[in-house]
């Protein structure tokens, strides 16, 4: 995705039980990447909330917030019986990436050393630039989901280096609360962040006070953040007609610019 957030339908690191039922706010309110957690609502019902997410046209994602490596295989697998788009977080990418391989499902493990309920990032820097590139170079890892602003530490030294161990894109997640962190995520070269717990405590300025326009008020600011997006930009092009010969062609010429 362009830089963009992805609206989570959690509180407090678990999904919130009205779920479905505040889904319409957030369609309403323009976010169309939206996500929940492995832990708050019964499987059926997150069932049932991915698959509204998806009839109304959005992308679905699935964080996973279980310490213990039973739960979290767990959730890997609930993510294939889903069907999201995307799995976030956890930390055992070795076991689980391998239940992925024949799926589409994008994977994006939490980098780091996850601590506690709600989660805290631990280590330093350089540690945890490390995960990432050890993580990144496993074939159905797409992504990394860094806990930026619950690492007590350098915040912003931290995402610029993660964004460096990777060509991959990064998500950053965790307690974004306001546009400065916003501008500082884009900044950092990650391809988006997460907001859950904030929206519904109702934190960003916004002309009403409903989730609606809480919503809206996040779009704004990451419409406005995104102008100063150092994420590389990537383009898809497609030859048809037996016109790669041609495609490429022209992609030589103008690879310079």
């Amino acid at each position: 995705m362009a830089f963009d957030f992805i609206f989570m339908l959690t509180e407090d690191d678990q999904t919130i039980s009205d779920a479905r039922a505040r889904l319409e706010d957030v369609l309403a309110g323009g976010a169309r990447h939206i996500g929940f957690k492995d832990i708050g609502l019964p499987f059926e019902e997150l069932k049932a909330l991915a698959s509204d997410i998806r009839a109304a046209g959005g992308r679905a994602y699935l964080e996973v917030v279980s310490l213990d490596e039973e739960s979290e295989l767990r959730s890997a697998k609930a993510a294939i019986d889903l069907e999201v788009d995307c799995l976030l977080g956890g930390t055992r990418a070795d076991a689980v990436a391998p239940l992925l391989r024949h799926h589409p499902i994008r994977y994006y493990p939490f980098p780091g050393e996850i601590i506690g309920h709600p989660s805290v990032l631990a280590g330093s820097v350089d540690e945890i630039a490390e995960s990432a590139r050890r993580l990144a170079d496993l074939e159905t890892v797409h992504g990394l989901d860094l806990l930026a602003y619950r690492f007590n530490g350098d915040v912003s030294k931290l995402m610029k280096a993660v964004c460096r161990a990777t060509d991959k894109p990064v998500i950053m997640a965790g307690s974004i609360d306001q546009e400065e962190r916003i501008l500082a995520v884009a900044e950092s070269g990650a391809a988006g962040f997460t907001v859950g717990t904030a929206a519904f405590k109702e934190v960003f300025p916004a002309s009403k006070e409903e989730l609606v326009a809480q919503v809206q008020s996040i779009l704004a600011m990451t419409g406005r953040s995104r102008q100063h997006s150092a994420a590389p930009r990537r383009i898809a092009l497609v030859a048809h007609n037996n016109r790669k010969s041609h495609l490429l062609a022209w992609v030589n010429r103008h690879a310079m610019y």
